[in-house]
């Protein structure tokens, strides 16, 4: 029951109305009796600083941010935690009092997901396919970690900027081009974890983050896992599965991820098994 002592929770992106974020909240809200909701709002670009300074006078006590506003959200918020300062991102803001705390759960979210399926990165080889902002996240969260970390991108007008970039923030971190064929069968047959964090595969479309020729060095040992998360099982996780490999698909990693800015808001733990059931009972419904 809404009421005057409801708490208001958000999501702010362009376009926002697809977002599974309030399935995930409000069925957390309800699981633990939470007098909480949990509302999506599309916000056009020309009203985003509105948007935001209205958690200060509302108050909502909390919001995530999606595309395109991560980097831009960072100029209307009080403080940053370490990572989002060092990702010059932000997923999450905590409200408090106020004060607007802008933090990233998006890398941790890949940590705990893999986790979930006992698998640690500390001290093992990790192969990341793209560097844009979920790619990022985990890049940097593995290498916390303790992992050894190649990142494959195009070899586009940003590649070396963000070359610099990335390995400013560790010795463990290398980045190498996507168009090398060759370096990158070599370095996925020797990784233990391969993660695809480029859209290749999202939704209907049927192509995969990488060449047959790649694709044949895949064996069992490995863990394959991809942030997307509709279709749960995507192309490239189909065939990495046909050669042996554990595969992960992006929905342990979407459930953490909100499980982060969740726990920073209400210092609980969100129920993930329920959480996930919702999740897939709602894929599967829209797929009818």
């Amino acid at each position: 029951m809404v009421d005057a002592h409801t708490s208001l929770y958000g999501f702010i992106a362009k376009p926002a109305r697809h977002s599974l974020s309030p399935l995930i909240h409000n069925t957390s809200f309800q699981a633990l009796g939470l007098n909480s909701v949990y509302l999506a709002f599309d916000v056009e670009p020309a009203q985003f600083e509105s948007a935001v300074q209205s958690m200060r006078a509302l108050p909502i006590r909390g919001i995530n941010v999606s595309m395109p506003y991560k980097q831009q959200i960072i100029e209307f918020l009080d403080e940053l935690t370490p990572v989002a300062k060092q990702l010059e991102a932000v997923n999450t803001v905590i409200n408090q009092a106020g004060h607007l705390v802008g933090d990233s759960t998006d890398g941790e979210g890949f940590i705990r997901a893999l986790q979930d399926e006992q698998v640690s990165v500390k001290g093992k080889q990790v192969a990341v396919l793209g560097a844009g902002g979920a790619g990022r996240a985990i890049i940097l969260a593995a290498a916390d970690q303790g992992a050894e970390v190649t990142v494959f991108k195009r070899q586009n007008s940003t590649f070396n900027a963000l070359q610099d970039r990335l390995t400013s923030w560790s010795d463990h971190i290398c980045v190498l081009p996507y168009e090398d064929e060759g370096q990158m069968a070599e370095v996925l047959q020797q990784a233990d974890v391969v993660v695809n964090t480029t859209n290749l595969g999202m939704a209907d479309d049927t192509r995969s983050p990488v060449s047959p020729l790649v694709m044949q060095g895949f064996h069992s040992g490995q863990m394959v896992a991809d942030a997307i998360y509709a279709p749960l099982e995507t192309p490239f996780l189909a065939q990495a599965k046909q050669q042996g490999c554990r595969t992960m698909n992006g929905l342990g990693m979407l459930v953490q991820q909100a499980a982060g800015s969740f726990n920073r808001w209400t210092h609980q733990e969100m129920p993930v098994d329920k959480v996930k059931d919702a999740i897939t009972q709602q894929l599967e419904h829209t797929k009818k």
